[in-house]
């Protein structure tokens, strides 16, 4: 390919980012067009990933990595006179919240690089998330219309467009194909997402506009691309319910009848489709589909219901992803009714199914009333309600948890009576990461020493082999090497903060990270409490030689996220307090990057010392960012939670800082728990929590910061105070912080040791490792 040719032709030095993105984005497409088409006919048994997210990021540095035409591109650009890093400006594709949507994505890298037949499913959102900006230290949320500059990597395919029907209207579902490079090895898989579209007879009434009725000649085609229009709409209303329902069947049923088109066009019968497709539900999101695939077998190809259950049972697999009770979906069944009638009348089905089963093996009717897929809310409620992750289990082949003490608690806790009637469907799958992305591609210096060091750059397909790098920890010539690659890391950083929030960092301040979406049981408030616990400390003298520390934060709230918004305002006066400080800001300051999303976190992960991931123990699943963070080398100070244990295990726990209550003593502890009690006992504490009332900072009258406080020391929504035992761990975790603050600044040499032998230890943590675990035990590929 010569690009040098195509940019000048181009004439480059005139054309704006977007542009130059489309030309090089053009080309590859080009290149790669005969392996994608290839890829998709190579294949006998297949498996797909179902999920509502799919959080890509930015697709042309990532592309090119993975294409080995990286430094021959870069070279084109210098030729032509024109900036590589200039496509920085091109938006993320930001079609999901956080870590289910990236993990979806890591899984399709691995997958194309490890040969494995597997396609991605979801929703091309026109909005994606939304894009945040701070207005006062208040989240503001604006449309983030990432393809107003076109979308060179989609392929739109109208030939395979479907028509779906719901109780109260019909829509096309039109894919649009976006090609997966793992490695240059001629297996380019397909992440299709599905985009919402009014019948033509039906996107735009004349009559209605010659009556003058202009919003009216337009509805249907409103109605029908609200679907697809945003992530995840506000369901705090019934319309909001209504539509995020349509949502998931809408990409759901789409799939399915993709795949089973697919599979008929091989010339295969319905009766065949297990031993040549696998489907992965993310979440319960897609967990439609199972009703969706036993409609479409009884009513168009003449399976009798049994038949059609034992089909599904053998197709779908399901990964939980969560224990907390909001997120285990249930849905009104009157709602389903309304809008999904046909398919209320197959969950229906499956309800009696499982109930006659349950007879069977000798359940009592207690027993089998309490485990019930369509069930009453309470005895004291008329509203029935279908659960998903009950008819998850109960019609898929395999369920698993992603990380060794999420799936104990789904088999022990959560899903306990589900794991002991089906013990053989319960697996663990660590999640993982992909090294292309999140090192090769972020971190080149490091990918650049860990190459020389290991004689080739094949470990980003084999992450096992960093360990051998452990024998280098020693070695102060590479430790020193690494510090500096850290440092530079740190100042790009810096750079970037300056550019993007107009903040002065200074790079040889520690960095400590937290970055994560925003949600109490992350505890982003703990963190909080911490940095003015240090900032009273400084100010009164009773913290001495505290080193400079830079706290960093990146998340957004879910915009109907009240309590979650107040913690964003919080974070933020803190900020603007210890800035106004001149006694302690030489000492301390703290950045809420704006609109934190997968670009922004290539650069955080790469130059941190710290990472935050300080969730309550029992309640992250796995986590992603703690894997991301290892791999670049840094730190962990957490809680014994998720995939924290496991990094802890690998790469040894005192190489890392962990602190607070474990998940096996916590139901215990909570029992007798008081807030109030640590406030009436510790002064500081005290000190620390009352500026939420005292007008330490101010939450601009509305109330946010109080009624925070209450539910803290009184319990509000959740009815418990301090459910996720932010104050039971505050002082554990202060100690914590204090310990890494003292080992950087007194034994630097040691604590930059600890950070290599994270990085050296991560092998685990690639999502390589995890697909093939799916592609092995689950897939069958």
């Amino acid at each position: 390919m010569n690009i040098t040719d195509m940019l000048m032709h181009k004439n480059a030095k005139n054309l704006p980012p977007h542009e130059i993105h489309k030309t090089l984005s053009e080309a590859v497409m080009g290149e790669i067009a005969v392996d994608w088409r290839k890829s998709a006919v190579k294949y006998n048994r297949r498996a797909f990933y179902f999920s509502m997210e799919f959080l890509m990021g930015r697709a042309v540095y990532n592309n090119l990595l993975c294409l080995g035409l990286t430094d021959d591109i870069k070279k084109a650009f210098f030729d032509a006179g024109e900036d590589f890093t200039a496509m920085e400006d091109i938006e993320d594709a930001a079609l999901g919240n956080g870590g289910l949507g990236r993990l979806a994505a890591c899984f399709l890298d691995s997958a194309a690089a490890g040969g494995y037949p597997l396609d991605g499913y979801g929703i091309r959102y026109k909005y994606g998330l939304f894009k945040q900006s701070f207005e006062n230290g208040f989240q503001k949320e604006a449309p983030d219309d990432w393809t107003r500059h076109g979308d060179p990597w989609s392929v739109r395919r109208e030939e395979d467009a479907v028509l779906l029907e719901y109780g109260d209207m019909k829509v096309r579902a039109i894919p649009y194909d976006m090609p997966i490079i793992g490695r240059k090895n001629e297996n380019i898989r397909t992440l299709r997402l599905w985009q919402a579209e009014a019948l033509r007879e039906n996107e735009f009434c004349f009559e209605a506009f010659d009556r003058g009725e202009y919003l009216r000649a337009s509805e249907n085609a409103v109605s029908a691309e609200n679907i697809s229009r945003c992530l995840y709409p506000n369901d705090s209303t019934h319309e909001g319910l209504k539509l995020r329902l349509r949502q998931e069947y809408f990409f759901s049923a789409a799939s399915v009848r993709d795949i089973i088109k697919k599979h008929k066009q091989n010339g295969k019968t319905m009766q065949e489709l297990p031993d040549y497709v696998s489907i992965q539900l993310n979440d319960t999101h897609p967990v439609v589909a199972i009703p969706e695939l036993i409609r479409l077998l009884i009513d168009d190809e003449g399976f009798d219901f049994s038949e059609a259950l034992n089909v599904s049972r053998k197709v779908f697999n399901y990964t939980n992803h969560t224990i907390m009770a909001e997120a285990l979906e249930k849905w009104d069944i009157e709602l389903v009714r309304e809008i999904l009638p046909r398919i209320y009348e197959v969950c229906l089905q499956i309800n009696e199914a499982f109930i006659g089963d349950m007879y069977i093996r000798g359940l009592s009717a207690e027993k089998i009333n309490s485990l019930r897929i369509v069930s009453r809310e309470s005895s004291h409620s008329s509203r029935t309600l279908l659960h998903m992750a009950r008819m998850a289990i109960y019609c898929t082949s395999a369920v698993n948890g992603v990380a060794e003490l999420h799936t104990e608690i789904l088999k022990t806790d959560v899903l306990n009576e589900w794991y002991e009637l089906y013990p053989e469907k319960f697996q663990n799958k660590t999640n993982g990461i992909t090294p292309r992305r999140w090192i090769a591609l972020c971190n080149p210096a490091l990918s650049g020493q860990i190459s020389e060091l290991l004689g080739d750059g094949e470990w980003i397909y084999d992450l096992d082999r960093l360990k051998s790098l452990k024998k280098h920890a020693d070695d102060s010539a590479v430790i020193s090497r690494f510090a500096a690659i850290k440092r530079e890391n740190k100042k790009t950083l810096a750079d970037y903060i300056k550019t993007h929030e107009g903040i002065l960092v200074n790079p040889d301040s520690i960095f400590d990270i937290q970055i994560k979406r925003l949600h109490e049981y992350k505890r982003q408030l703990l963190n909080a409490f911490s940095i003015l616990y240090f900032y009273f400390g400084i100010k009164e003298g009773r913290l001495k030689d505290f080193y400079p520390t830079t706290f960093i934060f990146g998340a957004k709230s879910a915009p109907a996220y009240t309590r979650a918004k107040g913690i964003i305002k919080y974070i933020n006066e803190i900020a603007a307090l210890i800035e106004n400080d001149k006694t302690v800001r030489e000492y301390m300051k703290v950045v809420f990057v704006q609109n934190y999303n997968v670009s922004y976190a290539e650069k955080l992960v790469v130059a941190a010392d710290i990472s935050e991931q300080i969730s309550t123990a029992g309640t992250e699943a796995s986590g992603t960012g703690n894997m991301k963070f290892m791999l670049n080398g840094t730190v962990t100070l957490g809680t014994l939670d998720g995939a924290n244990i496991e990094i802890a295990e690998e790469a040894g726990a005192e190489n890392n800082y962990i602190f607070g209550a474990v998940s096996k003593d916590l139901k215990e502890i909570m029992k007798s728990y008081e807030p109030r009690k640590i406030l009436s006992e510790d002064p500081l504490i005290f000190r620390v929590l009352h500026t939420l009332i005292d007008g330490t900072v101010s939450d601009g009258g509305t109330g946010l910061f109080r009624e925070l406080y209450f539910a803290l020391t009184d319990g509000a929504s959740w009815h418990v105070p301090d459910h996720y035992y932010v104050l039971g761990d505050f002082n554990s975790y202060v100690k914590a912080k204090l310990q890494i603050n003292a080992d950087y600044r007194d034994k630097r040499d040691e604590f930059y040791k600890k950070c290599w032998l994270n990085m050296a230890s991560a092998g685990k943590f690639s999502s390589d490792r995890t697909i093939k675990d799916y592609a092995d035990n689950i897939w069958k590929l």
